[in-house]
């Protein structure tokens, strides 16, 4: 089992990087606090893995 004593800095580093882009669409629309920030976060949660939804959900959140 993987224990956090385990990872070096920069794995912990990179783990951060991945999960702050892959929720980089949820981050805009609550920072923007764009009226569908739910919608578009469960999109960005449930479906962004498949990248197109991502790019939807990305899309969804820069604009008003």
């Amino acid at each position: 089992m993987l224990r956090m004593q385990d990872l070096s800095l920069l794995e912990m580093g990179l783990i951060i990087l991945i999960f702050a882009l892959y929720f980089l669409p949820s981050f805009i629309s609550f920072l923007r606090n764009h009226k569908n920030k739910l919608p578009i976060f469960l999109l960005n949660l449930l479906l962004g893995w498949t990248g197109f939804a991502w790019v939807v959900a990305l899309v969804w959140a820069v604009t008003k």
